[in-house]
């Protein structure tokens, strides 16, 4: 099986259906890129070169370069889903979805609901998430809170290559709102991919690693870390479930209540801020339904309640890190059963 980057996945995953459905779109800033610099249009591809080449195969009609505008980009996108386009729409970084988000919540989200079932919104929102490149307060936020708490939303927070592929795949073809969101600091690590198009169900989560002591969950960028940590504590004799959930919404709260019935402790980590985040929405549920289960305090590993910090020092203190897993987890096992 083919080695292939994050990037190189949904770039993949966006060509396999664009060629299957001719009712795929993409719209969005710089989505064609090349446009009015040197090179041809599809040269570029956006920031992060995700869409590159599509221009080139597809044409201006179905990969759209659209002005500096989110409220365009989500209004049109709305649009074109209710009158039977995919579209799949870019918003450059997720911090930009305050110009948008009336659109999103109070519109996309609803449509079916208000239209007594009889309407459909196969709309997908791509957008870049997380901290670690400098970008900046502004460029750099991690806001799947504020879409997992959006009823009528399907949130996606692809943690590697195969599930980036897999997962923007049953996105295009689900037919509700989708909001994808990719962690900056995937794009250049690899997985063995598939050439072949296929999906991934919402609201399957899966074990990244197992152990025994303490239950670590985690999504998009941060399983890395998450991972980064185990290996370091299995040095120590400490073993963990690393749980992946994939989806925010649906959630895969089974895996997450097995994986604690089995350990008995609990660490979230969450590069969100640590009120109403997904940390506190986990350690709820385990709370809630599995506190039978519960041999310790349940530990949030999250940001501080700050915005990003742009200066490199203070950015690489703010984001969760292996470290401060890796002592959570100690903490928690600290206590007897």
């Amino acid at each position: 099986m083919p080695k292939k980057s994050y990037r190189e996945a949904i770039n993949e995953a966006l060509r396999q259906e664009m060629n299957r459905d001719a009712r795929v779109i993409v719209l969005g800033e710089d989505v064609a890129g090349g446009n009015g610099a040197s090179g041809n249009a599809g040269t570029v591809g956006g920031v992060m070169g995700v869409t590159a080449g599509l221009h080139t195969e597809f044409g201006g009609e179905r990969v759209i370069d659209t002005p500096i505008s989110e409220s365009a980009i989500i209004g049109a996108a709305n649009g074109a889903a209710m009158t039977g386009m995919r579209p799949v729409a870019e918003i450059m970084f997720v911090d930009f979805v305050g110009v948008c988000f009336d659109q999103i919540y109070n519109q996309a989200a609803k449509f079916r609901y208000m239209f007594g079932g009889k309407a459909t919104t196969p709309l997908v929102i791509r957008s870049m998430i997380g901290g670690g490149l400098r970008a900046g307060a502004q460029h750099s936020q991690t806001l799947h809170p504020l879409f997992t708490m959006v009823p009528g939303l399907k949130v996606v927070m692809p943690s590697n290559a195969y599930d980036a592929k897999g997962l923007l795949t049953q996105a295009i073809r689900d037919d509700d709102p989708v909001v994808f969101l990719e962690s900056k600091i995937l794009y250049d690590t690899q997985a063995d991919v598939p050439d072949e198009a296929y999906t991934i169900p919402f609201g399957e989560g899966e074990y990244i690693r197992e152990g025994d002591d303490v239950t670590i969950v985690a999504v998009g960028g941060d399983i890395m870390r998450a991972s980064a940590a185990a290996d370091a504590l299995e040095k120590e004799g400490i073993t963990c479930d690393v749980v992946d959930p994939r989806t925010t919404s649906p959630l895969d709260e089974e895996i997450i209540l097995e994986s604690v019935e089995n350990t008995g402790r609990l660490v979230v980590v969450d590069e969100s801020p640590p009120r109403c985040s997904f940390a506190s929405d986990v350690s709820s549920i385990v709370a809630d339904k599995g506190f039978s289960f519960v041999k310790a305090p349940i530990k949030k590993v999250t940001c501080p309640h700050t915005p990003v910090p742009f200066a490199p020092t203070l950015e690489d203190a703010f984001l969760p890190n292996p470290d401060r897993i890796a002592q959570a987890v100690r903490d928690v096992l600290k206590y007897d059963s």
